[in-house]
């Protein structure tokens, strides 16, 4: 499994790990979504190259809690996420908890 970004038709961005990066629509386990993000972030692909928070790049960025699996259809993008990515991802703290 590695993980990866995917976005949406439906403007939809999620983090998750996967065996089949091709697939739509895609399987994601362990997955989390970014409901909002400040523009320090970079964007989406500033979501895959540092993740969605640290101390200096947080603003107004808000993660979902985690879902044990979610399938996701008419995918647009798949990002390749870099390690230093995957640690914010999985410490971001869970919008409104």
């Amino acid at each position: 499994m590695r993980p990866i970004l995917v976005c949406t038709e439906f403007r939809g961005v999620a983090f998750g790990y996967t065996d089949d990066a091709t697939a739509d629509p895609i399987t994601l386990t362990n997955a989390r979504m970014c409901l909002r993000w400040s523009e320090k972030i970079g964007g989406v692909f500033g979501l895959a190259e540092k993740g969605p928070y640290d101390a200096t790049r947080s603003g107004s960025t808000t993660i979902s809690a985690a879902v044990a699996s979610v399938s996701l259809k008419k995918i647009t993008a798949v990002f390749e996420v870099t390690d230093e990515a995957v640690v914010a991802w999985k410490s971001a703290p869970v919008a409104g908890r």
